[in-house]
């Protein structure tokens, strides 16, 4: 990001919700972006993740500049570059975990049956390979967010952004899915986790903090896994 601002128009008034963002992040890394309510961080993660535009300044995902790219390209480059986790999971009710998973695969145009395959191994990698035929309301929390951590991961993104990751669970289940997303990092996916809470930013090994729009501290930490 380079120079990002984000302008709303409310009742004949500018608000600047981003006033000037800058940073890099590098493949491999994890990162939290920090802040308060009203701070920008959701307006941030919406851009990090395609679902807006910068009003000025640039934003490069893997080289490609998000202001130039038309609605339909910016959808495709979500679905090939961008795995989504949710504060509240978004999983379909009706359907099975694998099948949940399975979903941003058929956008790809692949046969059900790659899709499954794929699916499973991605449900594996987060531990629940045997409730792959639950349905969500069958499920934790704990393991709801998981299958929506396989959900992002069985595209193999690029960017793995976790919106509040951890804001619906109890302590003790949060800092598994912490941990798996050490785990993930570890085995080299990039993640990028938006929060209001300290604790779950001082155990990532990057922190950007934003207030008022605007960065006032990018630190790397010693993340406590």
């Amino acid at each position: 990001m380079r120079d990002v601002e984000r302008n709303y128009s409310m009742g004949g008034e500018v608000i600047a919700a981003l006033a000037g963002v800058s940073f890099e992040i590098q493949a491999g890394e994890f990162v939290a972006i920090i802040g308060a309510s009203g701070s920008g961080k959701s307006t941030l993660m919406n851009i990090l993740g395609c679902l807006d535009t910068p009003s000025r300044g640039s934003y490069q995902l893997r080289g490609q500049d998000v202001r130039a790219l038309s609605d339909d390209a910016l959808s495709d480059l979500r679905n090939r570059e961008i795995g989504f986790i949710f504060q509240n999971f978004q999983l379909l009710p009706r359907a099975s975990a694998l099948d949940n998973v399975a979903l941003p695969l058929v956008y790809r145009g692949l046969r059900l049956r790659e899709r499954r395959a794929l699916a499973r191994r991605a449900l594996e990698r987060v531990g629940l390979a045997q409730r792959a035929a639950h349905k969500p309301n069958e499920l934790s929390g704990g393991q709801r967010q998981r299958v929506s951590i396989a959900r992002a991961l069985v595209a193999e993104p690029s960017l793995l952004l976790a919106d509040e990751p951890t804001g619906n669970l109890d302590t003790v289940t949060g800092r598994d899915i912490l941990a798996l997303f050490h785990e993930l990092h570890a085995a080299g996916n990039t993640i990028v986790v938006v929060t209001h809470e300290p604790a779950i930013a001082g155990r990532c090994p990057r922190a950007i903090r934003l207030s008022d729009g605007r960065i006032v501290d990018d630190r790397r930490v010693e993340a406590a896994q």
